[in-house]
Order: structure tokens, then sequence, then C-alpha cells
């Protein structure tokens, strides 16, 4: 691990505008420009009370980043969303380092996500299991997974 590669997370109300600008860009080369997907990136979920940025710089640079979201439905589930890594930083393992992160910070809540079908293996080497049908979000094939998680152990029985 690089020394800047320190997985870094804040609530979006607490970063800096340029933090914040690396964030978004990022995003948008990824989706936007890479993709070839034009839609909104900023949802208005980034201004949600609970919302979590997640991200890894080099060189002062946003490379790979990620969003957590809190859900508003009665369990509390956590979202991941919105995982980007640059072109020039992918391979080195900066994503699934993320998405760890985000996984440890969601504590016992369930964690779900819509994610790009062709990814689903990637998830599930982190855990994820598919929880639903594929459907198309922007054009793009996605699917909802959601992580599983070890049945908690009570205590033995007689």
């Amino acid at each position: 691990m690089r020394i800047d590669d320190e997985v870094r997370s804040a609530g979006t109300e607490e970063l800096d505008a340029r933090t914040l600008y690396g964030i978004l860009a990022l995003r948008s080369a990824v989706f936007v420009v890479e993709q070839n997907c034009v839609y909104l990136d900023p949802d208005g979920r980034d201004l949600e009370p609970s919302a979590r940025q997640l991200w890894i710089e080099r060189n002062g640079e946003v490379v790979a980043t990620l969003r957590l979201l809190l859900d508003s439905d009665d369990a509390g589930t956590a979202r991941i969303g919105r995982v980007a890594t640059a072109d020039s930083a992918r391979g080195h393992g900066l994503a699934a380092r993320l998405v760890r992160r985000a996984v440890e910070l969601a504590g016992d809540r369930e964690v779900v996500m819509g994610a790009q079908s062709y990814l689903e293996e990637w998830y599930a080497g982190l855990g994820f299991v598919r929880d639903g049908d594929d459907y198309d979000e922007d054009g793009i094939p996605h699917l909802p997974m959601r992580l599983r998680r070890a049945p908690s152990s009570g205590p033995a029985s007689p």
C-alpha cells in the first residue's frame, strides 16, 4: 500500500471544495464520459445528512471514490453507490478497499447496492449476492446486490 493510498471518509458537508470537486469530477469522468452515459450525477443524495464520501488520493488527486448512504427504509439499510476508480489507478485493489471500509462504517446495517451487471462476480468476491432481477439504469445493465452477512452466533445449545 502506498502511503497516500489511505482510505478517507467524511460527510459531504465536511469536505473542502477541492476534495468534493475531485470526487464529483472522477464520477463524471467514469460514468458520464468513459461509459458514455448522459445523466445528472448530482442527484441530491450527496446532500443527505447521513451521506458519506469515501475516497483515495494519489499525489493530491482523487483516484477512487464511493458514496455510502443510509436509506430511509424502516430497516436502516446502508447503500453503497457511485463506486469509481480512475483508469490510471485500476487494478490495484483501491475500489475493494473502499467497499470494505464502507461495509465497516455500515456496522450492523444491511448493505445493498445497484451494481453494473458485468461486476457481479467482482462484488461476489467481496461477499455480495444477487438480490433480484436485472434492470436498466440510464442504458446500462444493473442488478441489485446485498451483502451476505454471517448469521450471528447466539449462546451455545446445551
